[in-house]
């Protein structure tokens, strides 16, 4: 049967008058009532985008719509950037909050979303692994990227839901420079950033290598920015609002806003752009 569909331009720098995409698309299938898991599973493969999402009725009263995400290779509790894309998406469709803000339920449970001006945001969700990373598996990280100690830093947890290992390397130059060997990635979801000089336009440089669920880098990453913006605020490490660049590697130029507002939560969020609107037989 026909579904409604759209694919969404997420964390795009591109001025809406431009036909430039620089972010990274999400496909989201805007009825998905009575679609089987491995007809979701099927399509996610088709697509070969680094997500596809399913928009289904919500099951808890709280939230506007359920969403599942799923990548080439299985399906992800959470992911930031097809949480921005599809509710752009249904939104644009007619969706319409109970409330002030959108509420999304996913494998994590509720997610919380607002409208920021022309953006959308995303309350970063609490990690459900944090703390250190043992020498050993940091070890074998940094050989799988291909730097030395001389340039590690620090490193930490992130996991929200994907997994998600964050290295900070000695500068956004050093993060730019890499040239990971995804055969030693193997399972390891290995996020990287990196500081730019003051006065860029952007603070940090990020890179998400995840070759275990058929992306080797994801072009631009909300749950790994949201991760890594719950870890560095926590130790006070950036400034309470900040802009993460990412993608610059593959050609996009994404752009990330993270925005620390104390007790009201940490929000992350980015422009998305429809670009292709119309229907799937599915």
């Amino acid at each position: 049967m026909k579904r409604p569909f759209a694919q969404v331009d997420v964390f795009t720098s591109a001025p809406e008058e431009s036909d430039a995409v620089t972010g990274n698309p999400v496909a989201v299938v805007l009825d998905s009532t009575d679609l089987a898991d491995e007809s979701m599973a099927q399509f996610a493969r088709w697509t070969n985008l680094s997500e596809t999402t399913f928009v289904l009725p919500s099951t808890d009263p709280a939230a506007d719509y359920r969403l599942r995400i799923f990548t080439p290779g299985g399906e992800l509790p959470f992911a930031g950037h097809p949480t921005l894309g599809s509710a752009h998406a249904w939104l644009a469709s007619g969706g319409k909050p109970q409330g002030d803000r959108i509420v999304q339920e996913c494998g994590i449970g509720l997610v919380e979303l607002r409208v920021d001006g022309e953006r959308l945001a995303f309350k970063a969700p609490e990690l459900l692994r944090s703390g250190d990373v043992d020498d050993a598996t940091i070890d074998r990280a940094l050989e799988a990227i291909g730097v030395t100690r001389d340039d590690y830093v620090s490193s930490n947890w992130v996991d929200n839901g994907p997994g998600w290992m964050g290295i900070e390397l000695s500068s956004a130059r050093a993060v730019l420079d890499l040239t990971p060997d995804f055969a030693k990635v193997a399972d390891m979801k290995i996020g990287v950033f990196g500081r730019y000089p003051n006065a860029a336009p952007a603070d940090i440089e990020v890179r998400g290598f995840i070759p275990a669920v058929g992306v080797s880098e994801d072009p631009v990453t909300g749950s790994l920015n949201a991760g890594l913006a719950v870890w560095l605020r926590s130790i006070e490490s950036v400034p309470e609002h900040y802009v993460a660049s990412q993608g610059t590697v593959l050609g996009r130029s994404g752009r990330v806003y993270v925005d620390d507002e104390g007790a009201a939560g940490i929000w992350v969020g980015g422009t998305s752009r429809t670009i292709i609107d119309g229907t799937v037989r599915l």
